[in-house]
């Protein structure tokens, strides 16, 4: 049995229509879209696109908002006050209060983003370097090839997908003890008939042509390679032995670098990489830095190679490293030559990074 639907284009990104200092016309096409989206829009910026309002010339009724008023279509401007959205879903909520339309200027007004939406980004200081770098960011991790993970156990078989910003679990097969108990022949024909119904969820569920890397625990994942196999499946495929179920499965083939070619490039992954590998220098007392001062100390001396930071952090206005804005730790490693990533917390790496502050930094040499 199957929970869970996997409804976001895959293998493309971001359309740019139009873009200059202040102004930008995009067209959502994935989950990772309106994860960016989110990112970029702050009080104080303007969004615009199509939407719905009653107009109560219609309505036949005088004052209030009347239910019986025709709802029109029509361009709506906000000014942002706050964005909602949950993430590996497809829509993300933008409030605020109407600046342009044909009525209700001043009232306020959610805008819900979808995919295939066009949307009108304006910020009248101009965007920050930080907000052109994630878009540009986001537009080459689109251009990767997308993945496909299936993690096979016994009685239960998970669906995720490697998206620029995470682990995406998308569908969730279990057998629920069919195939535990009877004599030999009757599990292996209830195993039979279990891994056909999987093999025709995904017939139905990828992309032709999409990459399918099958991990877990046991010969489990091997019997499922020859199903897809046999059933006609001529994807690039590979079985990857874990040892261990579930997420946990998915997260150490991204991490360990065991699916090869297939993922060794994919955005999320060098994203992961790097962070195990600040997670390794901690480990030994090597050459990286963590906490605001640490980092601070390290920017300043130009030891900075690669600074990885949460990219919420860096747009929290709450937030600074030791007293001074991120932004200005950010030109400055770039100013040394540095790389900065703006890191996720769609994934355990990047849950991880929360736990140290948002920040860490691998550094050109030991301090």
């Amino acid at each position: 049995m199957k929970t869970g639907t996997f409804s976001a284009c895959l293998g493309e990104g971001m359309e740019i229509k139009a873009r200059d200092h202040h102004e930008w016309r995009l067209r959502i096409v994935s989950v990772d879209d309106l994860w960016v989206l989110q990112r970029i829009l702050r009080p104080g910026m303007s969004v615009g696109m199509l939407g719905e309002r009653r107009d109560q010339t219609t309505g036949g009724e005088e004052g209030g908002r009347s239910k019986q008023a025709e709802r029109k279509k029509m361009w709506i401007q906000l000014s942002v006050g706050k964005t909602e959205h949950q993430s590996f879903t497809d829509t993300l909520r933008i409030h605020g209060t109407i600046m342009q339309a044909p009525i209700d200027i001043g009232m306020h007004h959610t805008h819900v983003v979808e995919l295939r939406d066009e949307v009108v980004l304006t910020a009248q200081n101009g965007f920050s370097k930080l907000d052109r770098d994630l878009l540009d960011e986001s537009i080459k991790a689109s251009e990767q090839g997308q993945v496909a993970l299936l993690v096979v156990e016994g009685d239960e078989v998970i669906l995720f997908f490697v998206t620029g910003r995470g682990l995406r679990e998308s569908a969730t097969w279990t057998m629920r003890g069919g195939g535990k108990r009877g004599d030999l022949r009757q599990r292996e024909g209830i195993a039979s008939r279990f891994r056909q119904t999987i093999v025709d969820g995904l017939t139905q569920q990828l992309e032709e042509g999409m990459p399918l890397v099958i991990c877990g625990p046991g010969k489990s994942r091997d019997r499922m390679l020859a199903d897809l196999k046999a059933a006609g499946h001529r994807r690039t495929m590979m079985s990857v032995g874990t040892t261990m179920g579930g997420r946990g499965a998915a997260n150490d083939v991204l991490r360990n670098g065991s699916a090869g070619a297939l993922l060794a490039e994919h955005h999320m992954v060098k994203e992961v990489s790097m962070l195990q590998e600040a997670w390794g220098r901690i480990s030994t007392n090597g050459a990286v830095a963590y906490g605001s001062a640490s980092i601070l100390k390290a920017v300043k001396e130009g030891a900075v190679e690669t600074l990885l930071v949460g990219a919420d952090l860096l747009r929290d206005e709450n937030e600074d490293c030791d007293g001074t804005p991120w932004a200005t730790v950010v030109g400055t490693v770039e100013t040394f030559s540095g790389t900065v990533i703006q890191c996720s917390s769609d994934h355990d790496d990047g849950e991880q990074l929360l736990g140290f502050g948002g920040a860490v930094a691998l550094l050109r040499y030991r301090m």
